[in-house]
């Protein structure tokens, strides 16, 4: 499979996303030529999307976690790979640059 896609949600205000998040993942997409999708939950369009996303694929509760990363592959296929971590900033800042660093990610580049 082959990576098309990365979705991100997100909330401006929330420094676990913005830049921690937010900045990694549109420099990942850049990089390698996809699209980096934003889903800002406080716009109400966008919000039902990212809703849709974190409740079929991520790690949903009524008031959930923010950020929340899935990718997209070219068979349609999505997956969740990061939520942030409500601990503190340098806990999602640590998970996304794990994201960034594993075999798992080099392999989907690879491919």
């Amino acid at each position: 499979m082959k990576l098309r896609k990365i979705h991100v949600v997100y909330a401006t205000w929330c420094p676990h996303c913005n830049p921690t998040t937010i900045e990694p993942m549109k420099e990942l997409a850049k990089r390698l030529g996809i699209e980096c999708a934003l889903y800002d939950i406080d716009d109400p369009a966008r919000e039902k999307i990212a809703d849709e996303l974190v409740r079929k694929y991520g790690d949903w509760c009524e008031d959930y976690i923010i950020p929340q990363v899935f990718f997209e592959y070219d068979d349609g296929t999505i997956e969740h790979v990061l939520t942030g971590f409500s601990e503190g900033v340098e806990f999602t800042k640590r998970a996304v640059e794990n994201l960034l660093k594993s075999a798992f990610l080099k392999k989907l580049v690879a491919e």
